[in-house]
């Protein structure tokens, strides 16, 4: 269910409401019982987690490359203090 902003015109009274996007916007402000006017808001963020999404199924070779280097699971053993210029294990 989606939350609108909404504010009053009359004392300037802010406040969220949850509500279905088919119920009726509000009218009255339950503060001063003034008119109110429903604020324009940003949505939500889509977060895109999983298979099935282009953004993570055709990322790019080097990309999927780095996230396997930061998160640890290249070829099985880390190489934290490797010093060499081409390491084998690490890539670096």
């Amino acid at each position: 269910m989606p939350s609108y902003d909404y504010e009053c015109k009359k004392c300037g009274h802010s406040y969220r409401k949850f509500q279905k996007m088919t119920d009726e916007p509000d009218k009255i402000c339950p503060e001063c019982k003034g008119e109110v006017r429903r604020l324009i808001g940003l949505g939500g963020g889509v977060i895109y987690k999983g298979s099935g999404f282009y953004t993570t199924d055709y990322r790019s070779p080097e990309y999927t490359r780095r996230a396997k280097e930061e998160s640890g699971a290249g070829s099985g053993s880390s190489c934290c203090s490797c010093s060499s210029k081409s390491c084998s294990t690490c890539g670096k």
